[in-house]
């Protein structure tokens, strides 16, 4: 009885993990993508509609969040759409982005603990 119990444990344990690490993956694309795009920005190599494309990834990021109570990650990616578009300084617009775009990576990171801290202590 307790060997069958640890398999489905080791199992279920296996599968969250699996989801975790994919969401992961997931996200360090997007950040990748968002900082290719903040790059081109710098070096004017980025068109409008590049620019324009950032902004809806952007208000996209901050819908999904929303809709999962992520309020932190909802906030700064609503941040950064808002500065995407705004006229000015391509400098000042790139330092910004650049500067949000770490506290979006420190939103999801506490996020993701904090996610997977409740999911252990449900557990426990």
């Amino acid at each position: 009885d307790e060997p069958f119990e640890l398999l489905t444990v080791l199992e279920t344990l296996y599968v969250e993990l699996s989801a975790i690490t994919e969401l992961e993956r997931s996200f360090e694309d997007t950040v990748r993508e968002i900082q290719h795009i903040i790059e081109q920005m710098n070096g004017l190599k980025a068109d409008e509609a590049t620019v324009r494309a950032l902004s809806r990834m952007l208000d996209e990021i901050k819908a999904g969040a929303q809709g999962l109570g992520l309020r932190g990650i909802a906030e700064t990616a609503g941040l950064m759409s808002t500065m995407s578009r705004r006229g000015g300084g391509q400098q000042m617009k790139v330092r910004g982005l650049r500067e949000l775009l770490g506290s979006l990576q420190t939103n999801y990171d506490g996020a993701l603990r904090a996610a997977t801290t409740e999911e252990r202590s449900a557990e426990g």
